[in-house]
């Protein structure tokens, strides 16, 4: 009888128990993020999820991949995510378009350009005037790699037009494959296909337009204005896990971060992982803390007028809403 009570009792515990466990998972504000694409570049995203920093803060996070800034916005704009994740300058574009509720940017996740200028063959002593004469395999035209790497070519007196062969037909997903075939000298490649290849001994990576071009929002989380007033709660909790993933990165080896976000690139050898995401911190890719300042933002647009992109510059004001960032950077 004695033992009945007590497994009674111990039964009606565990109810109790998993009965509070549904309840918490019950309580959880539903988030649904789109990426623009899957990238070890969004690092500090994936650490978040992984690290149960978004659940602590009281959210569920659902993610996915959508292809193509263009597409990633149709999803924003017409309520099929919340949240995007992709290259502020599509912002831009959506306000130029005449959107009726603006899309700001409230979190920026990396600040620089993440392409790097790969070779086919190995150079001790590379220079950009070895350009000059060459074919060039470049990214899609308008968007902020291709903007980004022109930027670059003229700001090392290269004119993309006149000096060189500029290849910006393939698409994003066929650039590699190109290059791998033997399209090209010279290819502007996203990791982890540039370490990949250089691994392989397909290419070799000789600069890196994120250090050459400077910093700027390259890649933020956004969404409709109406989102950010309606859910600013969650929004500022979203926000505060960001930080925290950011902090993650930025104190933790490239090793263990590898490690963390390895579930998210299962077909990447853990050790190509650990030396993106160590490039990556070299060179100051990942963003410190959620914050998008005015002298990133005027650097974009400078870089989208130089690509012949920009018909009007827009005030940092209407497109960036810093508020969540600078408190969850307090």
């Amino acid at each position: 009888m004695r033992w009945l009570t007590k497994g009674l009792l111990l039964g009606v515990i565990a109810l109790l128990l998993l009965s509070l466990t549904a309840c918490n998972k019950a309580e959880l504000e539903k988030v649904k993020v789109g990426e623009v694409t899957r990238s070890i570049f969004y690092a500090p995203q994936y650490v978040a999820l992984e690290k149960g920093f978004f659940e602590e803060e009281g959210l569920s996070v659902e993610l996915q991949t959508i292809a193509g800034g263009d597409k990633t916005m149709t999803a924003l704009l017409s309520d099929g995510i919340d949240i995007a994740l992709v290259g502020s300058e599509t912002s831009i574009y959506v306000t130029l378009q005449g959107a009726n509720d603006p899309i700001q940017n409230f979190a920026q996740l990396t600040q620089t350009d993440g392409t790097f200028l790969v070779a086919r063959d190995k150079m001790d002593n590379f220079s950009w005037d070895q350009l000059k004469g060459s074919t060039f395999l470049g990214q899609r035209k308008g968007g902020m790699p291709q903007m980004a790497g022109e930027f670059v070519l003229k700001k090392h007196g290269i004119d993309p037009v006149n000096d060189l062969t500029l290849i910006q037909n393939i698409d994003f997903a066929n650039i590699a494959t190109a290059f791998a075939s033997g399209t090209g000298d010279y290819v502007q490649l996203f990791e982890p296909t540039a370490s990949v290849f250089e691994k392989e001994g397909k290419g070799y990576i000789v600069a890196s337009f994120g250090t050459e071009s400077g910093n700027l929002p390259y890649t933020s989380f956004m969404a409709k204005s109406s989102y950010l007033k309606d859910e600013a709660s969650t929004v500022q909790a979203f926000t505060n896990a960001l930080q925290r993933a950011q902090d993650y990165v930025q104190n933790e080896s490239a090793a263990e971060v590898a490690k963390i976000i390895q579930p998210y690139f299962e077909n990447v050898d853990i050790e190509i992982i650990e030396t993106v995401i160590e490039r990556y911190k070299a060179q100051g890719s990942y963003a410190t803390d959620p914050i998008l300042d005015e002298g990133e933002w005027d650097n974009l647009q400078t870089i989208m007028e130089e690509a012949g992109e920009l018909p009007q510059r827009v005030e940092y004001e209407k497109l960036v809403n810093t508020t969540f960032a600078k408190k969850a950077a307090e």
